[in-house]
């Protein structure tokens, strides 16, 4: 009996393995923490004399702040842990594919593309 069950653990693994792994497609607007945070660029652009939400965004994460992915559907806030990609798209409505990591709270990125 102790064989049956102790096979049968690597089967309940393995797949619960496979799930934190896949790649899941993520739509929202590259800002910094703080402005998802709020939903809104408006109060830091006018602190940090931003004329738009690329300029706001790169002034918050050099000033400490970091990246983050607002989805305007569900209003879920996703702090990206690459800072190199999401740079490129500050203040852009993008696609990030990925996965997110609930323990950390941490949207790992594997690629990112302009939405539509």
């Amino acid at each position: 009996m102790k064989w049956i069950v102790l096979a049968a653990i690597p089967l309940i693994a393995v797949p619960l393995g496979f799930a934190q792994n896949k790649s899941n497609t993520f739509t929202g607007e590259i800002m910094d923490k703080q402005c998802a945070q709020m939903h809104s660029h408006d109060n830091m652009m006018k602190a940090m004399g931003a004329k738009d939400a690329k300029e706001c965004t790169l002034a918050c994460v050099k000033n400490g702040d970091s990246f983050a992915l607002l989805d305007s559907q569900t209003q879920k806030v996703y702090p990206i842990e690459d800072e190199k990609k999401a740079r490129e798209y500050a203040g852009q409505r993008v696609q990030i594919t990925g996965s997110y990591d609930q323990d950390t709270d941490t949207l790992h990125v594997k690629s990112i593309t302009p939405a539509h």
